[in-house]
């Protein structure tokens, strides 16, 4: 059984996919018999992102988080986040020669453009510098791998996939008492590098209900008063409303895979999506849903043709069983190279 360090900056109570897929992770390898030790941001003083107050970066002084690596003597590392945990790990592991893995979890160029116009171009430069000593850099989907590839990444790449909890996200018997129909359910965060705007404009009959929280809920919820807005729901509460819904709207431009859209699969929802990142591996036929630059007629065609029973076979494929054998195939032992560099 191996000794094996996480570092990352997202984790809880931040409520998202990067979050989800590492405690997930953790909890997994664990019952596998694995040694696990999770550097994490409320490990550490933190405060609050100017332009996104809900989200805190942690600021631990390098002694702190140097000290926390060299006790746990670790037998793999990986980190996980590019942000100040990340960025520590990383420099002691390179000052001690030591190899290490990294994930792609985030479109920060993306984000950071859409929310305070910061210049894609040196993001991605930053990103590049990041992951360029990772042995290797973890993505989830063969669109990502691509992607990347084409805009300069050079570290090895391999594949990490994604899971659902199957006791959770199933389907059921859809409740009679519910919102006028079809209801039409968003999941995840509420803000608009989310692209949520473009699913509640949408002029379509029934319900539109929307799961999750953030910057953007107070305006949103002004704006559309008849979408209903129902905060955070976790565990069997939040298989309950995917169940009961009856399509899986996803707006994402910018998400790397979409966690939500094989909880909505595996939940005997078809989803409609843009042909982005994430979903265009995902939904790979009609009975799964539709993909359209026009989210409107992704919309229709879904319920056209989108199979309850197909989706729910497609998201049984995806089990945090097979992620997490497929993370400990990619993870590298910390083996000493002959020149340790800054």
């Amino acid at each position: 059984m191996a000794r094996i360090l996480i570092a990352t900056d997202a984790w809880h109570p931040q409520v998202n996919g990067v979050v989800r897929t590492l405690d997930m992770t953790a909890r997994m390898l664990r019952q596998l018999g694995h040694t696990v030790e999770v550097v994490e941001p409320s490990l550490y003083p933190a405060v609050p992102v100017p332009f996104y107050p809900e989200i805190r970066i942690s600021l631990p002084r390098p002694g702190r988080v140097y000290d926390r690596v060299r006790r746990f003597r670790p037998d793999s590392v990986h980190i996980s986040t590019e942000g100040p945990i990340g960025l520590l790990v990383r420099r002691y592991c390179r000052l001690r020669g030591w190899r290490f893995s990294t994930s792609y979890h985030t479109r920060f160029p993306e984000y950071l453009w859409r929310l305070a116009r910061f210049p894609e171009g040196l993001t991605y430069w930053f990103l590049r510098w990041f992951h360029g000593h990772s042995c290797p850099l973890m993505v989830a989907t063969p669109s990502l791998e691509k992607e990347l590839k084409s805009r300069g990444f050079r570290a090895p790449l391999r594949r990490w996939s994604r899971g659902v909890d199957l006791s959770v996200f199933r389907p059921r018997t859809k409740p009679l008492d519910t919102y006028p129909r079809p209801v039409l359910l968003y999941v995840g965060r509420i803000s608009h590098e989310k692209n949520i705007e473009d699913f509640l404009r949408l002029p379509t009959a029934g319900t539109k209900v929307v799961v999750g929280d953030g910057p953007s809920r107070v305006e949103l919820t002004r704006k559309y008063p008849k979408v209903v807005f129902l905060g955070y729901r976790q565990g069997q509460e939040l298989g309950e409303v995917y169940s009961a819904a009856d399509l899986f709207v996803f707006p994402s431009k910018t998400d790397t895979f979409g966690i939500v859209v094989i909880e909505a699969l595996a939940s005997g929802l078809p989803v409609a999506a843009y042909p982005a990142t994430g979903p265009i591996d995902t939904i790979t036929h009609e009975k799964l849903g539709a993909l359209d630059d026009d989210l409107g007629r992704a919309v229709e065609q879904a319920q056209r043709t989108g199979d309850p029973a197909a989706c729910a076979a497609e998201g049984q494929t995806y089990t945090w069983e097979n992620c997490t054998q497929q993370f400990l195939r990619n993870l590298v032992p910390v083996t000493v190279r002959s020149t340790p560099h800054g």
